[in-house]
């Protein structure tokens, strides 16, 4: 996004918009919300989008009054989900075969991340999306891997390297069947295999138990296995002077749709819940219990971009 476009969009002198700017950054970094930029690019790390994006979660959706967003860690899991774009003035939630969902009551917000055209990216597969995302932007590809709902591991740098999973009923076998490839085309297709064959019961079995659920994390994941199950996902967390918490949760659907901030069904101006440590999580379209909250075990990867992220 170019200074010149920003001052067209605002219609602010040149040295007020540098000023602007300058203090905009130095609020994000101290807030934790502002994730450092692709060293390759200069651009963040949201590679699927095709169009600049002027909205972004921790910039379109304030906290709750007397509540202000928790600090994270740099470069974290809960940075990168607070950065993520969402799709100006969208009213519609899509899915994944151009026709509107039927329950345009559930979300406040819709986030500017493509579906597919195939009905593979439900609730358990945006959450693995986002994931993936996130650590492949990171640098640590060798970190991306999920279990298929038969227990069997599929790894990115597995199928990156021509590997390919053969199924045959709850069977599994690797074969290597392709070219060396680590483009995001590519690593597009493993995701989608992952999509086919995974879920909530999968994913639930990767997350670990969160003891006391007022204490809820960004990237934190509200799941329910089964057949059906559904699982959504914090995407952010707020707390008052007394370190009561408040959250955002995302979620995709079935079948197939844009993935969106759900609306608080408890609250007619606020999309954001109240954290307990017990009992009844009512959202738009499933009934959890807080109970129900996971998260994703700790992961450090090597390289250039080394880090710990949850």
């Amino acid at each position: 996004m170019s200074k010149a476009f920003l001052q067209a969009r605002l219609g602010l002198p040149l040295p007020v918009l540098t000023a602007l700017i300058f203090f905009l950054v130095l609020l994000g970094a101290e807030s934790g919300w502002i994730r450092a930029a692709s060293p390759e690019t200069g651009l963040p790390d949201y590679p699927w989008l095709k169009s600049t994006i002027t909205e972004l979660v921790a910039l379109r959706i304030e906290p709750p009054k007397g509540f202000t967003r928790i600090p994270l860690e740099n470069r974290s899991f809960g940075v990168w989900l607070r950065g993520l774009p969402l799709r100006p003035n969208a009213r519609l939630v899509w899915l994944h075969n151009g026709l509107p969902k039927l329950n345009q009551s559930a979300h406040f917000a819709v986030l500017e991340v493509d579906v597919g055209e195939k009905d593979l990216q439900q609730c358990a597969d945006a959450i693995i999306r986002l994931r993936a995302e996130y650590l492949r932007s990171q640098g640590c590809d060798d970190a991306i891997s999920f279990h298929f709902t038969s227990g069997d591991l599929a790894s990115w740098p597995r199928w990156r390297d021509g590997e390919r999973p053969r199924v045959q009923g709850n069977k599994v076998s690797w074969t290597r069947s392709a070219r060396q490839d680590g483009s995001y085309s590519n690593f597009r297709k493993y995701l989608d295999i992952v999509f086919t064959y995974a879920g909530t019961i999968s994913l639930s079995k990767e997350l670990q138990p969160v003891k006391n659920p007022a204490r809820v994390e960004v990237g934190d994941v509200f799941i329910q296995s089964g057949s059906p199950g559904h699982a959504v996902l914090v995407v952010d967390v707020a707390a008052n002077a007394s370190g009561e918490r408040a959250f955002l949760l995302a979620q995709s659907y079935i079948p197939a749709q844009d993935v969106h901030i759900l609306r608080n069904p408890g609250s007619q101006i606020s999309p954001w819940y109240t954290a307990k440590s017990a009992g009844e999580l009512l959202t738009p379209e499933w009934t959890f219990r807080y109970e129900d909250l996971k998260r994703f075990p700790a992961v450090r990867c090597g390289g250039p971009r080394s880090q710990v992220a949850h």
